[in-house]
């Protein structure tokens, strides 16, 4: 197997990956070994069915975890699945029971160490989880060149990352590779570092910094460009949470430089797509969240109960896989005519700037973008 991509091949990245593979594969025993407090646990409480789902693993994977957050998308039935930097194959294992016997789950990692241990334990879960046959597979490869791992243009319907793109030294490949290897309709949806400005190279150069999450982490403003200039919606910021880095010697190196662990969802949505904004109702179907929907920092769907949407949004809902669990009521004429005739939600007025949002949300300041809906029905709709 060749040392890194082609179009990567340079000494100093080169360099990092090699690195990162002795970091995460002999530096790193068990998660306890981490020298910092970069990988945090979610910023959202852990869904009772995500939880009974993570208790099926084997204790052996989840001991040798080291992501970020909690990395689980919604309206997974019979998806297909990729898993980018999957390590020792916790999130991978979760979500093959989330998938179902008819979904697959496919996780890519640079690093054999860790992806011994995920393959060591396929034949367990298959058992544990009562399916026939395998519905998850493990490829060595790198993050940057999905094409020379095998993985096809247009295969997956969702790909996830937890705490591992901040490891590339080549992040916009990252992610026109993502974006090359997803269906139509397919969505990024993942957890990482980022920092609150550009990191200097000299703290990039230190190997125990970028192996804890830290140097190599993005201007958070960094991945909103980038995100936008491979051909994805503008990203949607789910969750976010401060990181201390605990550790007064890292803390010194890094100085005045801050960081955050932040959730994102990344959409592919076919060129030409319509963007209006609309008014949709939330059905309720989505297993674990029969009651409603927290899509992001920004809209939580409700049951039953109509909610305004920007033209981002609704093309997004309207061309992912959830467009089952919506009913869409468009404008007509310019004026948003609610299906009930009465009154409708309103999204939350919230910071795209994750250190913000930390601060929205711990001061308890995040209110409907116009104050709600609705006092003067008349004013409402228009």
């Amino acid at each position: 197997m060749a040392d890194g991509p082609t179009a990567a091949s340079n000494t100093a990245v080169s360099g990092v990956y090699n690195d990162v593979k002795e970091y995460y594969g002999k530096t790193l025993k068990k998660t306890s070994d981490l020298k910092s407090n970069a990988c945090v646990p979610s910023a959202k409480p852990v869904p009772a069915y995500v939880r009974k789902v993570i208790a099926e693993i084997h204790p052996d994977v989840v001991a040798k975890y080291y992501g970020c957050g909690l990395v689980v998308p919604e309206s997974l039935e019979c998806s297909r699945v990729l898993d980018l930097g999957c390590g020792s194959g916790r999130d991978c294992y979760m979500l093959s029971q989330l998938v179902g016997e008819k979904g697959h789950v496919t996780g890519i990692d640079m690093t054999e160490d860790q992806l011994e241990v995920a393959r060591k334990y396929i034949d367990y879960h298959t058992q544990r989880f009562g399916y026939k046959k395998p519905n998850v597979n493990f490829v060595q490869g790198y993050i940057e060149a999905l094409a020379e791992a095998g993985l096809e243009e247009k295969s997956y319907d969702i790909i996830i990352s937890n705490c591992v793109v901040n490891l590339s030294p080549d992040k916009a490949s990252v992610l026109r590779e993502a974006y090359r290897v997803l269906k139509d309709g397919g969505e990024l949806y993942f957890s990482d570092v980022y920092s609150d400005a550009r990191i200097p190279e000299d703290l990039k150069a230190n190997k125990v910094l970028w192996g804890e999450c830290l140097s190599g982490a993005l201007w958070w403003e960094d991945l909103m460009r980038l995100a936008e200039e491979v051909g994805f919606c503008k990203p949607r910021l789910v969750t976010a949470s401060i990181i201390t880095v605990g550790n007064k010697e890292l803390e010194k190196l890094l100085g005045d430089y801050k960081f955050v662990s932040a959730t994102y969802r990344l959409f592919k949505i076919p060129k030409g797509s319509e963007k209006k904004s609309c008014l949709v109702m939330y059905n309720g179907e989505i297993t674990g969240l029969e009651e409603s929907f927290e899509f992001d920092a920004q809209y939580n769907f409700k049951v039953d109960k109509e909610m305004e949407v920007d033209d981002d949004v609704a093309s997004i809902l309207s061309n992912s896989r959830f467009s089952g669990e919506f009913t869409f009521q468009h404008q007509h004429s310019g004026l948003k005519t609610s299906s009930s005739g009465g009154c409708w939600d309103k999204p939350k007025a919230v910071s795209v700037n994750p250190f913000e949002l930390v601060q929205q949300l711990g001061s308890a300041s995040v209110t409907p973008s116009t104050g709600g809906c609705c006092g003067d029905q008349q004013a409402c709709c228009q």
